[in-house]
């Protein structure tokens, strides 16, 4: 994992050794929640996705999931660990009704991935979601 660099400043905002990783670092390099070495993507998945559902006073039945690359990512490296959440999330007989996977929100030099769920309960946001749009970035 390599952080973001900061233009003005012009080095990276953090430092990790080869075989660690940051778990809920910000885009922009602010500090996450816990440091450790590098794990498989599925218990990277693992981590993260019981992280966010914790955050849910009701597990949602439909979600949509959103893995951003950060920029530094590989597209093959982000593939795989959404496999891995889709596994983990069909494990827990939440259904997965909507997903995208890629380079969504970015930082120079970053690398690693960002994880997003969102209760798809409501019909209406999976419409939001799937609506036509004239964009760059969707």
């Amino acid at each position: 994992m390599h952080a973001a660099t900061v233009p003005e400043v012009g080095k990276p905002g953090f430092e990790l050794a080869e075989d660690e990783i940051e778990y809920g670092v910000g885009i922009h390099g602010e500090a996450g929640y816990r440091r450790e070495k590098l794990q498989p993507s599925k218990d990277l998945a693992k981590e993260l996705v019981n992280k966010i559902l914790s955050d849910y006073d009701n597990q949602p039945q439909k979600i949509g999931v959103l893995v951003n690359g950060m920029g530094g990512t590989p597209l093959m490296e982000q593939f795989i660990f959404m496999n891995d959440v889709l596994n983990l999330l069909k494990e827990q007989n939440i259904e997965v009704t909507f997903h995208k996977v890629g380079n969504y929100m970015t930082s120079l030099d970053m690398e690693g991935v960002s994880l997003t769920l969102i209760d798809l309960d409501d019909e209406t946001i999976k419409e939001a979601l799937e609506s036509e749009v004239t964009t760059i970035s969707w």
